[in-house]
């Protein structure tokens, strides 16, 4: 069996293979809430093979949204939504995932096909971030989180894992990447505060380390926990990748599972910006820090081809491989990888209603390459 088709098992969570839809946000939840068009959206990838489906990045509160239609978990209410969502994707063969997010200083903004320009937040609340430094020329000035601000986020943290648990998801996600709140408190290129959650490592740690510990008291213990980071900044900048293996050391010190290795976010030169995005871009971080820490990691970024993933997994660089624009445009991608990796069309991991259909249809057009050839 190719090593991409291995189960593996996150606490009492059995993933049925290593292939993970990434997070992508779709900037079309009214409200917060998931809609029959989300049920759809996920499952198909859960019928397309993946062993792990993981929703778009989700609000913990109302002014952590990036848009005013990201997905939410800071009510009831949507809870109550995403329960059909993961029951669809349930149905579907997959496991379900949520990331769960608070934007920061990259808070109320337009959806990206209307340009990602600062809006005026509909709650009327006020954009945060480590200090009053914006994410970028022109976007909001934030203000500088206080620490009635901090308990209030870090319980919202906790409060939404407690919704997700109810809705039926199997594994959360904190996203503390690409310039978001936490991201934007590791990272010495926008945290400059002096106080006891700025300033060396171990202070701009200390509100991701926070939010870690009240997710994990919150979720259950036979549920895994995974955190989405950025491996570096850029390149030679900001945060480093010997700091993500400080990070990942407490992660899993706090009770991570599973660690998402991404990478960038910062608003930077592009001198200092990542390297080109070729395939597998950022499997180096992925296979550095497994290495280094011991971590179960996924890897992400630019993974196209099935004999990548394989041979990345095969070299241990990574537990899991996660896909996005790739599994947009084909979401059987995991059934058509089962198909080059075994040599032979794998029908017995499609589901049974398309497997019996296609081997059906592959014996027909057999008969009919064979009838051909004997005419001949």
């Amino acid at each position: 069996m190719a090593r991409l088709f291995q189960p593996l098992d996150l606490r009492g969570l059995r993933l049925k293979n290593r292939v993970v839809v990434s997070p992508m946000q779709t900037y079309s939840a009214p409200e917060g809430l998931a809609t029959p068009w989300h049920q759809a959206h996920l499952a198909r990838f859960a019928l397309g093979g993946a062993g792990l489906v993981m929703a778009e990045a989700t609000a913990v509160t109302p002014e952590g949204r990036s848009t005013a239609l990201d997905l939410g978990l800071w009510e009831d209410a949507q809870a109550r939504a995403l329960e059909g969502v993961a029951e669809a994707v349930h149905a579907c063969g997959a496991a379900f995932g949520v990331q769960l997010q608070h934007a920061g200083r990259k808070a109320a903004t337009s959806a990206p096909w209307e340009g990602f320009r600062p809006v005026s937040d509909p709650a009327g609340a006020d954009v945060l971030g480590p200090t009053d430094v914006p994410a970028a020329p022109g976007a909001h000035v934030p203000r500088a989180l206080g620490p009635s601000d901090r308990i209030r986020i870090v319980e919202a943290y906790a409060a939404a894992a407690r919704r997700a648990d109810a809705a039926g998801v199997d594994l959360v996600e904190i996203h503390m990447a690409h310039g978001y709140l936490l991201h934007s408190f590791l990272s010495p290129l926008s945290n400059t505060r002096v106080d006891a959650y700025g300033g060396p490592i171990e202070g701009r740690m200390r509100l991701p380390l926070e939010v870690v510990a009240a997710v994990r008291a919150a979720w259950p213990p036979h549920k895994p926990l995974a955190c989405r980071i950025s491996s570096v900044d850029g390149i030679g900048v900001g945060w480093s990748l010997e700091d993500s293996q400080v990070l990942v050391t407490a992660l899993i010190a706090a009770g991570v599972d599973l660690v998402d290795c991404s990478s960038g976010g910062m608003i930077l030169p592009r001198s200092d910006m990542m390297v080109p995005r070729g395939p597998g871009f950022q499997m180096p971080f992925a296979s550095r820090l497994k290495r280094t820490t011991g971590a179960c990691v996924i890897a992400v970024g630019g993974i196209t081809e099935a004999a990548e993933a394989e041979a990345a997994l095969a070299r241990e660089d990574a537990d899991l491989v996660a896909l996005g624009r790739e599994m947009l445009a084909n979401p059987n991608w995991a059934l058509h990888a089962a198909d080059v990796l075994l040599g032979a069309p794998g029908w017995d991991l499609w589901p049974k209603p398309f497997g019996w259909w296609l081997a059906r249809r592959s014996r027909a057009a057999s008969r009919s390459a064979q009838d051909g050839s004997n005419r001949s």
